[in-house]
């Protein structure tokens, strides 16, 4: 039987309709979809939000929190640091304070015994060993720690006449090295016994000969020896010893070279 027009043109309007129906269903599923889609990417983005808000404000405790400890540390340290500062000042203080009182007890146990060298030295000089027991003792030692030389030979209170037959005395020879030192002793040490001292060096020469190859050395020792002709000696070229802790010991200034004759 055949289909008339009407009803094909029914059955479009069916089929459009129905069509019209489903599309309108899909879209509003759409929308419904859409919608809830929109209200949890809301509710994800207020969680999001209240999460990085919750970090920040737990980053910013704990950065408060390192902040308050570095604070607290260099506070800390600044006042180890005093306390380090104050510690060692006292310790320098103390030390310094240690350090003058052992000066001034050395100072005053060599001042005690140079008195008392000073008095052996005077009683040696009553008795009129002055030079053999009091100042020959001394003389290697002393070539030794000013010179760096070994006494070789040491001679006291030598006796010898001199070409013309005239009798002359020294008190102390020292022969080490290449050199011979030739000691004059006094009680008190003058400038006349430092100008006769050195018009008998060549006096010496003369009588001991066997000398003549060595480059002599005067040394000048006294119990008393004043400022003045401690500079005098020291001009004229000469070493000088006098009493002090190691009973004779060198006064001249600190550096200075003796004299030497050739």
């Amino acid at each position: 039987m055949a289909v008339t027009l009407e009803e094909r043109v029914d059955h479009l309007d069916a089929v459009l309709g129905q069509f019209i129906a489903q599309t309108n269903a899909a879209l509003i599923r759409m929308e419904r979809d859409t919608a809830l889609l929109k209200q949890e990417m809301r509710a994800f983005k207020e969680e999001m939000r209240q999460e990085m808000h919750a970090f920040k404000e737990e980053m910013r405790a704990a950065r408060e929190r390192a902040d308050q400890e570095m604070k607290q540390f260099r506070e800390e340290m600044q006042a180890f640091k005093e306390e380090m500062r104050a510690a060692r000042e006292r310790a320098d203080q103390e030390m310094r304070q240690f350090r003058e009182e052992m000066q001034a007890a050395r100072e005053k146990s060599d001042q005690k015994m140079e008195e008392f060298h000073r008095e052996l030295g005077r009683i040696a000089n009553k008795q009129g060993v002055l030079t053999e027991s009091f100042v020959a003792p001394s003389i290697p030692r002393i070539i030794q720690e000013y010179f760096g030389l070994e006494s070789e030979d040491h001679m006291v209170n030598r006796r010898r006449r001199d070409q013309k037959g005239e009798w002359h005395e020294f008190d102390v020879i020292t022969v080490a090295g290449e050199y011979v030192f030739l000691t004059s002793t006094k009680t008190t040490l003058r400038d006349r016994d430092v100008r006769e001292f050195e018009k008998m060096i060549p006096v010496f020469r003369e009588t001991f000969p066997e000398f003549s190859g060595k480059k002599l050395i005067g040394i000048l020792a006294a119990l008393d020896i004043s400022e003045a002709q401690l500079k005098y000696a020291q001009r004229r070229g000469f070493l000088v010893l006098g009493v002090g802790r190691k009973i004779m010991e060198v006064k001249n200034s600190e550096g200075f070279k003796p004299k030497v004759w050739d």
